[in-house]
């Protein structure tokens, strides 16, 4: 790693804080999130009900005045009643109101727009019940009895009715509706409006065609290189007398380097080029602590995080849809070797998708192990043989087995999961290809189908456990690049969502990761550690175990701090 390093200058509080992100965030469409950054953007443009408190990790209100209040109706309904914040407006100036929140739901479930993943995440939300007497008042009624459903309910952008549907023609139609329409009937004309509404206004390019209710507005976007958010000069939330940490924003402007190489970034550091790196990798962390100026001019955190490693397997390739034929290559992955040259050891290896920290952990479970012999075994019992020239043929079968492995290029630890992989399958006569690309076209390869194995981080939080998004069958060719899904798995994932008994939970989340680990559609590697770096001159920061690990709107620059002397 370069060690080349300058002079920090002086910082005024309206400095732009420049922080490292390792991808674009390709679009801003806020029902898209496509990747961690475009989260991290829409978060700024955009404000949910309830938003993380990095400070204490967990949810805080933001737009609702308060936590909602919970009730239950029959057997297996939970009504939420909200209030929102009488400061909240919209840029334009007009309220923000339950009518808003309705609307918002209905996008979700609207044919044509990018909502595969929100329909999925918040489809327990049945129906908005809005109070007649206070249009700020409304109940959320969900399909639920689950411990966590309220916090998890209030965790979405919510995006302005009149912008979109100025005539409120999607009013007419319940919300339950949308999301029983069947998908081989038209949608409503006023659907259908609404729909082209939303298109033409492009807001995965231009966000601003929207009004928001966050901090920041986009001030600049240059693809793969640099996106510019300013503070609004009046922002509703300054208004409130003691605003909580979800609504304070201190950076005046907010700048975010787009630079997917982890040496750069770390050189980019070094030179203040950029304020803060998160998510630093093991190795570039360790040598930044072991530099004497670094450590003078650097602040450093760890925490435990969410983050997984994790190895997809297309179910959708007819080589692969025997499940012996995904467990033969998993066990040709080491997560011990890995974990030790990826994060030099720190992190926690996990049988599934839930961390070992968690009462749901399905601790009679092996975990995951390098066992080529079982992968020999493996192979024979789904009826791959090896022929006189090495490789392995199926019968039914054109083509011999081989194996295209995707994940996003400029990713050190998915380039060494890789090339273990591929030396492992190589010693068994498995010819493996990987395919390292930019982040856009990886995705829109796994959405596509167009891979065997690919290998990513899935980003998971202790709120909720809604796996639906990245395994059920309706979220195939958007979260869920796996193809896994059947009728019994989809309805175990709505079971675990909605089950609101504890004892009952911890049976189907621990049969949910027995069938994971049968079925192998997702093998988890090890959950990694998240490690930040930032300039010592910067006030408030505050490290997290959530994504993406700090606050980013608590940064601030002091009033004043005067140039650093080296000898």
């Amino acid at each position: 790693m370069v060690s080349a390093c300058s002079t920090p200058a002086a910082k005024q509080a309206s400095t732009p804080i420049h922080i490292r992100w390792a991808r674009d965030p390709e679009t801003l469409d806020p029902l898209a999130l496509s990747n961690p950054s475009a989260i991290d953007a829409i978060n700024l443009l955009h404000l949910a009900l309830l938003q993380v408190d990095f400070q204490h990790n967990k949810y805080a209100p933001a737009l609702a005045q308060d936590f909602p209040g919970v009730r239950y109706e029959g057997d297996s309904l939970t009504l939420l009643d909200y209030q929102l914040r009488e400061a909240a407006t919209w840029d334009n100036g007009e309220p923000v109101l339950a009518t808003d929140v309705d609307f918002t739901l209905k996008l979700m479930h609207c044919p044509g727009l990018p909502n595969e993943n929100s329909r999925a995440q918040y489809g327990f939300i049945r129906q908005v019940r809005i109070d007649p007497a206070n249009p700020r008042r409304f109940t959320l009624v969900c399909r639920s009895r689950s411990a966590e459903t309220a916090s998890i309910s209030g965790d979405f952008p919510v995006l302005p009715e009149a912008a979109l549907d100025p005539a409120h023609t999607l009013r007419s139609l319940l919300l339950a509706t949308l999301q029983d329409w069947p998908l081989s009937r038209s949608p409503a004309p006023a659907v259908a409006a609404v729909v082209r509404r939303y298109q033409q206004a492009n807001l995965a390019r231009q966000p601003h065609n929207l009004p928001g209710c966050g901090p920041y507005r986009l001030a600049s976007w240059q693809t793969n290189q640099e996106l510019h958010f300013q503070r609004k000069a009046h922002w509703w939330a300054d208004k409130l007398p003691a605003a909580p940490i979800v609504l304070q924003a201190r950076p005046q402007e907010l700048v975010f380097s787009v630079l997917p190489d982890d040496a750069a970034a770390a050189l980019a550091l070094r030179r203040h080029d950029i304020d803060v790196y998160p998510q630093v990798p093991a190795r570039i962390f360790q040598q930044l602590q072991a530099s004497q100026a670094a450590r003078q001019e650097l602040v450093f955190y760890t925490h435990s995080s969410y983050d997984i490693l994790t190895v997809g397997f297309n179910t959708r390739r007819a080589a692969l849809r025997d499940r012996r034929t995904r467990q033969a290559l998993s066990r040709l992955f080491d997560p011990v070797r890995l974990l030790a040259a990826t994060q030099l050891g720190q992190g926690t290896r996990t049988v599934g998708l839930l961390p070992p920290s968690s009462s749901f952990y399905n601790d009679s479970l092996p975990l995951p192990a390098y066992a080529p012999a079982e992968a020999l075994a493996l192979l024979q019992q789904a009826g791959w043989q090896r022929g006189a020239d090495g490789h392995w043929r199926q019968p039914g079968l054109a083509t011999p087995l081989a194996v295209v492995l995707r994940y996003r290029a400029e990713e050190a630890t998915f380039a060494t999961t890789g090339l273990q992989f591929k030396s492992a399958a190589a010693q068994l006569g498995i010819p493996v290809t990987l395919l390292p690309a930019e982040g856009s076209v990886t995705t829109a390869a796994l959405q596509a189908g167009d891979f065997d194995l690919y290998i990513r981080l899935i980003k998971g939080s202790p709120f909720g456990l809604n796996f639906a998004t990245i395994l059920h069958s309706e979220a195939i060719g958007s979260g869920n690049f796996t193809g896994f899904g059947r009728p019994d798995t989809d309805r175990l994932l709505v079971a675990i969502s909605t089950e609101g008994n504890l004892a009952r939970k911890r049976q189907l989340l621990r049969r949910f990761q027995a069938i994971i680990q049968e079925e192998m559609p997702v093998l988890p590697l090890f959950f990694l550690p998240y490690r930040l770096a930032a300039t010592r001159q910067l006030q408030h920061i505050v490290p997290s175990g959530l994504k993406p690990g700090y606050a980013m709107t608590a940064l601030a620059w002091p009033a004043a701090v005067p140039p650093a002397s080296h000898p």
